[in-house]
C-alpha cells in the first residue's frame, strides 16, 4: 500500500501529462501574495502620490470639491484619464466627449489585462477581477515583472493595487485641501513625478536588444499620431503598433 498512489497524485500527474508546460506553474492568491505586492509597492505608491497631488490641485481650480474628487480617484484610479476629464469638464466639454475621450485614454488597459492572462486564468473570477479593478499603469508593470521573474503569486497585483489606490486616495484629498497654498505644482516638480516613475519602470521591464523594437516602434507610431489626430489617440495607437511588432516578431 506504501507504492500505491492516492487519488490527488494521479490527477496531479494526469494533469501534469496533459499540460507540462504549466503543470510547475501553478498561480496561488493568499495573503501572503497581497502583503509581498504591498510592501513592493509602496515606495512606488509614494511616487504616484506626487502625482495624485497634482491631480487634486487642478481638481480644486476646476471646482470639484474634495468629496467629489475623493470619489473620482477613488473609482477611477487612472491619473492621466483623469487629469483630461477633469480639464475637460472645466472647460465645460460635454459630458459625452469626456466619457469618449477617457474611455479612449484608457483602452490600452485592454491590451494590458491580455498580457496578464496567461497567469491570471488560473484564478477564479472573482480574485481576478477583483485584482484588476485595482489595477494601473505602475503596478501592472511590477506585476508583470514579478511573474515574468518566476514568482507565482496572483495576488501581488492586489496587494500593489491597494497601497496605490490608498496613497492615490489620501494624496488627492491632500492636493484639493492644499491647492490653494501650493500654487502652480510646476515650480516644484511635480509635473515631472510621472514621467519619472515610469522611465524607472520602464527599465525594469527591459529585456535586451529584444525591447527595442517594440519599444521604437510605439514610440515613432505614438508621435506620428499625435500630430496627425486630435485627442488621446495615440496611446491605444501606439500601444497597439508595439505589441503588433512583437507578435510579427516574437519566436
Amino acid at each position: 500500500m506504501a507504492e500505491a498512489k492516492s487519488a490527488t497524485e494521479c490527477a496531479a500527474t494526469e494533469t501534469a501529462a496533459a499540460d507540462p508546460e504549466t503543470a510547475d506553474e501553478t498561480v496561488t492568491f493568499t495573503l501572503a501574495g497581497v502583503r509581498e505586492g504591498f510592501v513592493t509597492g509602496l515606495p512606488v505608491a509614494v511616487g504616484v502620490a506626487g502625482y495624485g497631488v497634482v491631480f487634486g490641485v487642478i481638481a480644486d481650480q476646476a471646482g470639484l470639491s474634495v468629496a467629489e474628487a475623493a470619489l473620482m480617484s477613488a473609482t477611477v484610479l487612472a491619473g492621466a484619464a483623469q487629469l483630461i476629464g477633469v480639464e475637460l469638464w472645466a472647460d465645460s466639454v460635454p459630458a459625452a466627449t469626456v466619457v469618449a475621450t477617457v474611455g479612449i485614454v484608457n483602452l490600452r488597459y485592454l491590451l494590458m489585462g491580455a498580457a496578464l492572462r496567461p497567469w491570471f486564468r488560473q484564478l477564479s473570477p472573482r480574485a481576478a477581477y477583483g485584482s484588476v479593478f485595482f489595477t494601473a499603469d505602475e503596478n501592472w508593470a511590477l506585476t508583470i515583472g514579478e511573474l515574468r521573474s518566476g514568482s507565482r503569486r496572483g495576488a501581488f497585483l492586489l496587494g500593489s493595487g491597494l497601497v496605490l489606490w490608498l496613497l492615490w486616495v489620501v494624496s488627492t484629498v491632500l492636493g484639493v485641501t492644499a491647492g490653494g497654498f501650493l500654487g502652480a505644482p510646476e515650480q516644484y516638480g511635480l509635473d515631472f513625478v510621472l514621467t519619472a516613475l515610469f522611465l524607472t519602470l520602464a527599465v525594469g521591464l527591459w529585456e535586451g536588444r529584444e525591447s527595442i523594437r517594440p519599444w521604437l516602434a510605439a514610440a515613432g507610431v505614438a508621435l506620428v499620431i499625435n500630430h496627425v489626430l486630435p485627442g488621446e489617440w495615440y496611446v491605444i495607437v501606439g500601444a497597439l503598433a508595439g505589441a503588433g511588432v512583437e507578435m510579427v516578431s516574437h519566436e
